[in-house]
């Protein structure tokens, strides 16, 4: 199948400028959120200074705009789990060639759109994607996953780094512009990158890790190679999500996917600061794109994230939603957390967790996600009931219900 590339809606590159002004978070006044439910906690969220019904569902949502129900995607939204999936990669074999062809990128993206038509659109992609266009160059295979030849480990061995030359990662650009045209305004299309410290444990450990020793290590050993480091994948990840934003990224999600994988103090040193000026970067050209910041493990991160500066802090589903909520009050909106195991359960009780997720995120600033990816194997039917379900849900209705229940007498 061949895929024509069509030009981008006009308009769209207005939101990222060099010219546009910055208020934090976009937000200009506070409200107070108010629940129907006498139980919970009265969590305050605030208006954005200037918002469009025009934009699609999700951005709405991420910038706290009040709209009729949470939008919803799924992280590994494409992949394994559905048999078309399947198909195509029988065809194409190597990862590399799926997710760096335009062809096959904009296909696969768009199988679980055609499927299920969720509120987010995500690029098929990986966060390893831009290392080759600075001077990391990286193979995936089938059982170890990626592998680094050259990990970094010296002074010496940061001289193979360089400017990101975003000309490679053209594939990336002229995807994002071809799923905006076929997406259209019915979702919005969603770019994502790594953080700085998670693309770093891939470039000291030569790949994936369960012990991160050798990074862990270097912050001790040699902590001006690693800061050095940081410092150049922060310049580089930086222009890359301008970059997919200038192609028609609507809305950008940071996996820090290792940043639960040291100390809250350690990443306080060696993760936050450089999401925050990724953050500052994109925020001087982009002022008005969601940032959503996702880290594995981050129950005992959720306060310090908010530092960072991003709109969204997605929750994995061993942070109960309306702690979550509580913890990190009016500072950003929220995305997540149903299991992804309740995907495997009878649909009643994943529509059961679908409804307390939601009823405990609130009605405003709520983007409705997994705690973590699709699992392999995960039922098509389950992903389809998944959207369904929330596609069908008011605030209106769902909150006056809420209400009817803590009225009711306990018998």
């Amino acid at each position: 199948m061949q895929i024509i590339s069509s030009p981008p809606r006009s308009g769209f590159s207005a939101s990222c400028s060099l010219s546009g002004s910055f208020l934090h978070l976009g937000f200009a006044r506070d409200v107070i959120f108010r629940s129907s439910s006498p139980s919970r906690r009265k969590i305050p969220l605030r208006f954005p200074r200037a918002s469009s019904s025009s934009d699609p569902l999700l951005v709405q949502a991420a910038r706290g705009d009040l709209v009729s129900r949470p939008p919803a995607w799924m992280m590994r939204q494409a992949g394994r789990y559905m048999a078309v999936y399947r198909k195509l990669a029988e065809k194409h074999p190597s990862f590399r060639v799926r997710s760096e062809t335009v062809d096959l990128i904009v296909e696969i993206s768009l199988q679980p759109w055609r499927a299920f038509h969720p509120d987010g659109v995500i690029i098929f992609s990986d966060i390893l994607t831009p290392l080759p266009a600075f001077g990391v160059h990286f193979e995936i295979e089938e059982v170890k996953g990626p592998i680094i030849q050259n990990p970094i480990s010296s002074e010496d061995d940061l001289n193979n780094l360089h400017s990101i030359d975003l000309d490679k990662l053209q594939f990336v650009g002229e995807s994002l512009k071809i799923l905006r045209s076929e997406v259209g305004e019915h979702a919005a299309v969603l770019g994502f990158v790594g953080a700085p410290w998670t693309i770093a444990t891939y470039i000291v450990e030569g790949g994936t890790t369960r012990t991160y020793a050798n990074i862990k290590s270097m912050c001790h050993t040699a902590p001006h190679v690693l800061k050095s480091l940081l410092s150049h994948l922060t310049r580089a990840i930086s222009e890359y999500i301008i970059f997919q934003v200038k192609s028609g990224a609507q809305c950008i999600q940071i996996f820090d996917s290792w940043g639960g994988q040291i100390p809250p103090n350690a990443w306080e040193q060696w993760s936050r600061p450089y999401i925050q000026e990724m953050v500052r970067v994109v925020r001087k050209e982009c002022p008005q794109v969601p940032l959503v910041l996702y880290i594995n493990g981050n129950g005992g991160l959720l306060e310090r994230m908010i530092g960072t500066g991003v709109d969204v802090i997605g929750l994995d589903w061993t942070v109960d939603m309306a702690d979550g909520r509580r913890r990190l009050g009016n500072k950003v909106a929220v995305q997540g957390n149903v299991d992804p195991a309740y995907l495997f359960c009878p649909l009643p009780a994943l529509t059961d967790e679908i409804h307390r997720v939601v009823r405990s995120a609130g009605r405003r600033g709520h983007i409705l996600n997994l705690g973590h990816g699709v699992l392999v194997k995960t039922p098509e039917e389950a992903v389809a009931h998944f959207f369904d379900v929330v596609k069908g849900l008011r605030y209106d209705s769902l909150f006056k219900e809420s209400m009817v229940e803590n009225l009711e007498p306990v018998a």
